[in-house]
C-alpha cells in the first residue's frame, strides 16, 4: 500500500516522490518535457525533430491529403463567402488605436512611431488578409525592414500564402521549397508573423481553421445542388422514348438515339420509317426535399461562421432579427480582434521597438475599438446630475468621453445687479451699517436695476460716515460762540475731517452706477 507524506504547506504527495523531491534542487525543471518530435508525441507518431510535420486536421489530411486547396473550394462557396464577409469586414470597421506601453517618453514616441507605421501600410488591408486564419487554421506575413540611417522601418507586410510554409515539432516556422520539402528552409528571427487561433493546445501550431467544420455542410450542399439541376432537368420536361420494329440494324439504332438526342435542341428531327418516338411525363412533382438539403446547410454554415443560424441572406437590423444575434456577432468579432491584435503586439510591436529603442522601453499596444458606442445621452445625464451634487468633471475625462472640441467655458461676467450688490456688500463691511438709515434716505425695498434705487442704495451705504461727519461738526457747533466763530472753527478743521471710508462708498456706487447705465443700454438694445 503507497504511503503518503503531508509536506509542511499541507499537500500530501506519494512518499516515493516526497523522497525523489527531497534529494533534487528546490529549482523547478527548466526544460520542456512534453515535446513533439524526436517520437514523444504518441498522437502524430515518430517526426525526427528537424523534419517539417503535418497539420493535426484530420479533415484536411483524410479528405484533402494535407492540401490547403480544398478550403480553398470552400471558401469559394457563397454562403461562406458572405458570412466571411460579415465577420472580417465587420472587424476591420472597428476603429483601431496604439496605445504606450507605459507612460515614460520614450514609450509614448514608440507609440506614434507605430502608430505612423500601421497608417502608412494601411492596417485595415493587412488585417483583413491575416483573418484568413479563421477559416484556414494560420496566416504568415513577412516583415520588410528597411532603413534610412537613423531608424529601423517596417516598409511593408507581406501576407504570403500559407501553404508555402510549414513547423517543425518545436513550433519554428520554416519555408517549404523545392530543394527542402521535407525539412523546410530556416529563417531568420523577427522577420515573419505566423499567426494561428483555433485549436485547443499548444501542440498545433497550424491552428484548427473553419474550414475543418465548413467542409462537410459545403460537400453536402453541393452535392445536393447537382441532384437537385438533375431533379429539375428530369421532371422540368418529358423525357423522350424511342421505339424502333424488331430486326432494326444497329445503323438504324444510332439514327433513332441520335434523334432522341435532338430533341432537346430542334424543333423538327427525322427518323427511319417503322420507328417511333414518345415522351414520357414524369409523374412525380415537388422539391421540398432539395430546398430543405439545401437551406439547411446554409443554416449550417452560418451557424459555423457567425455562430447563429439566422442567416446571412436576412436584412433585419440584426441579423436574422434574432434578439441575440447581434451580441452573437460581436463577441465574435471582439474575440478575433483581440487574438490577432495579441499576437501582432506580442511580435511586431516588439521588434519594431527593440530595434529602435532597445529592451528596455516597454513596446506599445495595439487594438481595436470593438464595444459598442456608449450613450451620450444617458451618460450627458448622469454627468448633470453629479455636478448638481457638487463633483466637477475634469477636461480630460470631457474629452474621454464626448470627443475632442470641448474647453472649459470661462466664467461669466456678473450683471449689474451683481456687481453692484457685492460692492455694496463690500461697502457694507467697511463701514459697518447705519442704525437708522432713514435719516439719509427712504427706507423700503429696492430695485436694483432701477437707477434711483442706486442712488437710494449708495445713501445707506454712505450713512456711516456721513453721520460721522455730521456729529463732529455738531460738537464744533456747540462749542462757537457765535456764527462766525463756527465758520472759523469748520474752515479750519475742514482738512481734519475723516473722508477716507466716504470716498471708497463714492468709488463703488460710480461704478455701480455706471454698470446699472450699461446693463439699461443693453436692454434696450
Amino acid at each position: 500500500m503507497a504511503q503518503y507524506v503531508q509536506t509542511k504547506n499541507g499537500i500530501i504527495i506519494p512518499e516515493a516522490d516526497y523522497a525523489e523531491m527531497t534529494a533534487l534542487s528546490k529549482k523547478p525543471s527548466m526544460m520542456e518535457i512534453a515535446t513533439a518530435g524526436g517520437g514523444r508525441d504518441i498522437t502524430r507518431g515518430y517526426i525526427p525533430d528537424n523534419m517539417i510535420m503535418a497539420a493535426g486536421d484530420t479533415v484536411l489530411a483524410t479528405r484533402g491529403g494535407g492540401d490547403y486547396a480544398i478550403y480553398e473550394d470552400i471558401a469559394r462557396d457563397d454562403q461562406v463567402k458572405t458570412c466571411r464577409q460579415q465577420r472580417e469586414l465587420a472587424l476591420i470597421a472597428k476603429e483601431w488605436a496604439v496605445e504606450p506601453g507605459d507612460s515614460s517618453r520614450k514609450a509614448k514616441k514608440a507609440a506614434d512611431r507605430l502608430e505612423a507605421t500601421l497608417k502608412r501600410l494601411e492596417w485595415d488591408q493587412k488585417t483583413q488578409k491575416m483573418l484568413g486564419a479563421v477559416l484556414y487554421g494560420y496566416s504568415v506575413a513577412e516583415i520588410m525592414w528597411a532603413t534610412d540611417g537613423t531608424e529601423i522601418a517596417a516598409a511593408d507586410i507581406k501576407v504570403k500564402n500559407r501553404k508555402r510554409f510549414g513547423f517543425l515539432p518545436s513550433g519554428e516556422l520554416r519555408l517549404r521549397t523545392y530543394t527542402n520539402q521535407n525539412d523546410g528552409e530556416a529563417l531568420p528571427a523577427c522577420k515573419f508573423w505566423a499567426f494561428s487561433c483555433g485549436a485547443d493546445d499548444d501542440d498545433e501550431p497550424y491552428g484548427l481553421g473553419l474550414g475543418h467544420y465548413l467542409y462537410w455542410p459545403v460537400f453536402f450542399k453541393k452535392n445536393g445542388l447537382k441532384f437537385w439541376l438533375t431533379f429539375l432537368e428530369k421532371f422540368g420536361q418529358p423525357t423522350a422514348v424511342g421505339k424502333y420494329p424488331a430486326g432494326a440494324s444497329d445503323p438504324e439504332k444510332a439514327r433513332l438515339l441520335q434523334a432522341l438526342a435532338s430533341i432537346q435542341s430542334s424543333t423538327a428531327i427525322r427518323i427511319p420509317e417503322g420507328m417511333i418516338i414518345e415522351l414520357l411525363e414524369a409523374t412525380r412533382s415537388g422539391t421540398a426535399d432539395y430546398t430543405a438539403l439545401y437551406d439547411r446547410m446554409n443554416a449550417a454554415i452560418s451557424k459555423v461562421y457567425i455562430g447563429h443560424s439566422a442567416g446571412a441572406d436576412s436584412t433585419a437590423g440584426k441579423l436574422g432579427g434574432d434578439d441575440n444575434a447581434g451580441d452573437v456577432r460581436e463577441d465574435l468579432i471582439k474575440a478575433d480582434a483581440d487574438l490577432i491584435c495579441g499576437s501582432f503586439n506580442r511580435t511586431v510591436a516588439c521588434w519594431l521597438t527593440y530595434y529602435n529603442d532597445g529592451p528596455d522601453v516597454a513596446p506599445p499596444r495595439v487594438w481595436r475599438k470593438v464595444e459598442p458606442p456608449e450613450d451620450l445621452a444617458a451618460t450627458a445625464n448622469r454627468d448633470k446630475t453629479l455636478f448638481d451634487m457638487g463633483f466637477k468633471p475634469t477636461i480630460k475625462y470631457i474629452t474621454d468621453t464626448y470627443g475632442e472640441g470641448y474647453e472649459e467655458k470661462p466664467a461669466p461676467e456678473p450683471n449689474t445687479t451683481e456687481r453692484a450688490g457685492t460692492m455694496a456688500g463690500a461697502a457694507t463691511v467697511n463701514t459697518g451699517q447705519v442704525d437708522n438709515p432713514a435719516q439719509f434716505a427712504e427706507g423700503g425695498d429696492i430695485d436694483p436695476t432701477s437707477s434711483d434705487s442706486q442712488t437710494d442704495r449708495l445713501a445707506i451705504e454712505a450713512g456711516q460716515s456721513v453721520k460721522a461727519m455730521v456729529d463732529q461738526i455738531a460738537a464744533f457747533a456747540e462749542q462757537a460762540d457765535s456764527l462766525e466763530a463756527l465758520r472759523d472753527r469748520l474752515l479750519g478743521a475742514y482738512g481734519d475731517l475723516d473722508s477716507e471710508k466716504l470716498t471708497n462708498v463714492m468709488a463703488l456706487g460710480f461704478a455701480a452706477a455706471e454698470l446699472s447705465g450699461r446693463f439699461d443700454v443693453e436692454g434696450e438694445v
